[in-house]
């Protein structure tokens, strides 16, 4: 019998990417609470340092729920392009151990290191390696989840955090999940974990209970999913050549918006900044979606694909604002509204001369 070989699988993810990128670049903030994000009465947080996050401050959360939790909260605007800058120099030091790195986003990623460029053989010296480079190179901690899936790293790097790694070996997995609680699992979000828990599902010892033909009956084609990593399987590839599926933008207004002509021309710098990050990406996409919030925080999306990929910003405009048309007039007043182009692709070029148009059928 031959043995199955162990995959070794390293999850990188920076420590409050954004506010300790804010703290580095600025010693002021260090030690304080500090949140990235606007202050206005609309903003939101788009990330805590841990001292903002014991006051309970969390990414997503309203900037005047933020405030009122942390009084003495610091906001400071994002800098995006500060963030990929140290994004790309983090994945350099990646570069250095292993070609198969999957980027989840600027600041955390999935590292195969079964098979690496430092001939080393045990993959938590790899992880120790690469977050002393990584503080190193950018002055900035990161922690690790080592283990032999996919899902079991990711798990594994939220348990020391912050500085910290922490590893799970094919031995304790099963056990490991049996006792994790079902809303801590990666993968499945608040509305899915509260399903499962009307189902009577609160951890992995009650998910691993489940059949697969419950898991299906319930879940659809998530069912083989939670059937597995409820076992300690995951048999997801880590994926260098992994595509976004979607590029989006939002804005939430400072004061709500009920006339179409006011709304529509706020399309245009969600469009934008869409297309710039295609152009710098060399990628493109074949539907249009925009999202409404509205004033009591329902919302509505509307979406359109057409045979070929856009072609420029023009064309994602002219398909949200028809879009945005058909949901006119709105249902309440409108505090925010979204773009976003999705089944993207990096395998096309567009003729200059001959761009396609969009079908706005509706």
């Amino acid at each position: 019998m031959v043995a199955l070989s162990i995959r070794k699988i390293i999850h990188v993810d920076m420590d409050a990417f954004y506010a300790s990128v804010e703290q580095r670049d600025n010693p002021e903030l260090r030690g304080k609470p500090v949140a990235v994000g606007g202050a206005a009465a609309r903003g939101v947080v788009a990330a805590a340092s841990y001292e903002a996050r014991e006051f309970g401050v969390r990414s997503a959360m309203p900037s005047v729920t933020a405030a009122r939790k942390c009084p003495g909260l610091i906001f400071v605007p994002p800098r995006f392009d500060v963030y990929k800058a140290v994004s790309q120099q983090i994945r350099a030091v990646f570069a250095e151990y292993t070609s198969m790195i999957e980027p989840l986003s600027l600041d955390e990623a999935y590292l195969d290191v079964t098979e690496n460029l430092k001939g080393m053989e045990i993959a938590t010296e790899i992880a120790l390696e690469i977050r002393a480079k990584i503080k190193q190179v950018t002055g900035l901690n990161a922690s690790a989840g080592i283990s032999y899936n996919k899902f079991l790293a990711k798990m594994a790097s939220d348990l020391n955090k912050p500085n910290g790694q922490a590893v799970i070996t094919p031995k304790n997995g099963p056990r490991f999940i049996e006792q994790l609680p079902i809303k801590k699992f990666h993968g499945v979000g608040p509305a899915t974990a509260e399903k499962m828990l009307r189902l009577g599902i609160e951890t992995g010892a009650d998910l691993k209970s489940r059949s697969l033909q419950f898991l299906v009956e319930h879940f659809g084609k998530s069912g083989p999913y939670f059937y597995g990593i409820a076992r300690g399987t995951d048999e997801r590839q880590v994926r260098p050549d992994r595509i976004r599926k979607s590029v989006g933008a939002e804005d939430t207004f400072s004061v709500d918006i009920n006339d179409l002509d006011l709304a529509t021309a706020e399309l245009r710098p969600l469009a934008e900044k869409v297309w710039r990050y295609c152009e710098a990406q060399r990628v493109t996409g074949k539907t249009v979606t925009i999202k409404v919030k509205y004033s009591d925080f329902t919302q509505a999306t509307r979406s359109r694909t057409s045979t070929l990929p856009v072609a420029g910003v023009a064309q994602i405009l002219e398909a949200a604002s028809a879009l945005l048309g058909a949901v006119y007039p709105f249902r309440r007043s409108v505090r925010l509204l979204g773009v976003t182009l999705s089944s993207l692709t990096n395998d096309q070029s567009v003729d200059d001369e001959e761009q396609p148009q969009l079908d706005l059928a509706l």
